[in-house]
């Protein structure tokens, strides 16, 4: 199971070209805030592919839930830290986190439903996310 999934998970992966790093720009705080719910998605995301490996529903839409909830613009930002972050952040860092987060709540959706291959899926998906926002917005820790 292991090696089809991440087939599946970085087949189609094919970043656009590197855009200027996001994280010099922000202020401490903030770059502390996406370094912690950066490490909280990448515990989350090997628990689920544990529990997908394990058949374990129940799990998979608790974690995929939380990783959506965990929408940084969502997080304790004063609104001068969310306006710094607007303005110093590319519209499409924004747009590809939206849509991270998106693909979270449909992996917890098909997961709620018992829907294996969606889950799948939604996990591919969510790993390829991540890999062309890395790819686009983080070559200063990605290369």
């Amino acid at each position: 199971m292991f090696v089809p999934l991440l087939a599946l998970a970085f087949g189609g992966c094919s970043p656009e070209q590197s855009a200027e790093p996001v994280s010099p720009k922000l202020t401490p705080k903030i770059r502390e805030l996406l370094r912690k719910e950066m490490a909280s998605i990448n515990d989350a995301g090997q628990e689920i592919f544990t529990a997908l490996i394990a058949g374990d529903d129940e799990q998979v839409a608790l974690l995929a839930q939380q990783i959506h909830d965990s929408f940084i613009l969502k997080q304790s930002m004063t609104a001068e830290d969310k306006t710094h972050l607007m303005t110093v952040a590319p519209k499409g860092f924004v747009k590809m986190d939206k849509e991270f987060h998106e693909i979270a709540a449909e992996l917890a959706k098909a997961a709620r439903a018992g829907n294996r291959p969606l889950q799948q899926q939604h996990f591919s998906r969510m790993i390829e996310a991540c890999s062309a926002c890395h790819a686009q917005y983080a070559t200063d820790r990605f290369p």
